[in-house]
């Protein structure tokens, strides 16, 4: 039966979503009627009273309201589900990302219609991260539509502490379905094989959105002695000399399980030119420069510096220190390959970032090309928000 709950906009307010833009923050909202529970199915009215959108409650939430449909016939059940699961899946396959020993993010919210749902997989296993309390509620329906599309070994639940709290979730991590990951399991990408913590790792244990960077950015490391800052588990660093032969590789992270895991990796793969520490990046990175050190290339690909709009003077700054230190261990003629997943960081904001780098540094640097997410993070035109991640690989003169 369709919902009666409503929720009506203020004057004035509307656009966005007849735009099909999917999150109703709490100040577009004049009033709401039928009582609908955390969670529950609303639908959303202008002003005037004219029909826009259905979605999912939140009174919890800044994003009061989550829109799934802009059908006014269509319900947000099981069928609801499976409809967008099987279309985000068969996405993954028609881009090739659906090898059985490699990893994919099979469901990136937003952009797949799913708002407030990331499904990655790694190999046989599956981790789903709720990011919506209404979500988060309905993953008994959920798991069981991923389970017969994907047919996976096992099903694990993650979340992020911060996103929780937000929501005001209360939800618990954990195995939902099949047989539980190991500490590491292992994947395959480009050729080279990681081991992944699933339980414990980063994000859902691996940056599954910088697969193609990793190689693009190998195309740039011939022959030359790298340092890749922020380096995780050796994503760039075995990339760097796998696929790009670089002469030699330095991989530095403040985690020491992650730098122990990268290790291993390098291992696993026979790997001899490539070795991790730990330490601050940026104290490392100042050390290596007072002490007159010099790379062919840097990797920077540090974590995420801010959340909203208001800390993004503050981020710039972070990343601008960052790579202008990059730049002073840099030989003539070497590359910095600088990303940010900082999503309120704009590509603008970054560009001009690095100008000032530039002109601080007193060298010029040649954006050689410019990078986003991998293909199965798609980009919603309606919600340009997803488009978080963005890199360079440049040239930074004499």
């Amino acid at each position: 039966m369709p919902t009666t709950a409503e929720v009506i906009l203020k004057p004035r307010k509307a656009s966005p979503f007849f735009g099909r833009h999917p999150w109703v923050l709490d100040t577009a909202i004049a009033r709401v009627t039928g009582g609908p529970a955390d969670g529950a199915e609303v639908n959303l009215l202008s002003d005037k009273g004219q029909w826009i959108a259905r979605g999912l409650f939140n009174s919890r939430s800044r994003i009061r309201v989550r829109l799934l449909t802009w059908a006014a016939d269509e319900a947000i059940d099981g069928a609801f589900w499976r409809r967008r699961l099987e279309a985000a899946i068969a996405l993954r396959r028609q881009l090739g990302y659906d090898h059985p020993a490699g990893a994919a993010r099979l469901v990136f919210s937003e952009s797949d219609g799913l708002s407030g749902l990331i499904v990655d997989r790694f190999a046989g296993h599956l981790v789903v991260q709720p990011t919506a309390l209404a979500v988060a509620r309905r993953l008994d329906e959920i798991v069981p539509i991923l389970v017969d599309l994907v047919r996976p070994v096992g099903v694990a639940v993650r979340t992020e502490p911060g996103t929780v709290r937000l929501e005001g979730m209360d939800l618990e991590a954990g195995q939902v379905w099949g047989k539980p990951p190991e500490d590491v399991e292992f994947i395959e990408e480009h050729g080279i094989r990681y081991g992944v913590q699933m339980r414990d790792g980063q994000k859902t244990g691996f940056y599954l959105d910088q697969r193609e960077n990793r190689r693009a950015a190998a195309g740039y490391l011939h022959g030359r002695r790298v340092l890749d800052v922020c380096c995780y588990t050796g994503g760039f660093s075995l990339a760097a000399s796998i696929l790009g032969g670089a002469k030699e590789v330095i991989g530095l992270d403040t985690s020491k399980p992650a730098v122990a895991l990268a290790q291993a990796n390098a291992q696993l793969n026979g790997v001899a030119n490539v070795h991790f520490e730990t330490g601050d990046c940026f104290r490392s990175l100042q050390q290596r420069v007072e002490a007159g050190e010099r790379f062919g290339a840097v990797i920077l690909d540090p974590p995420k510096f801010v959340r909203g709009r208001h800390g993004v003077p503050d981020a710039l700054r972070a990343y601008h220190r960052l790579n202008h230190l990059a730049a002073d261990l840099l030989e003539p003629d070497g590359m910095l390959v600088s990303c940010s997943c900082s999503g309120s960081v704009t590509r603008e904001d970054f560009a001009s970032m690095l100008f000032g780098v530039a002109v601080k540094s007193r060298r010029d640097i040649q954006i050689l090309e410019q990078r986003a997410a991998a293909p199965d993070h798609p980009v919603l035109l309606t919600f340009p928000e997803g488009a978080y991640l963005k890199g360079v690989a440049a040239r930074v003169d004499a």
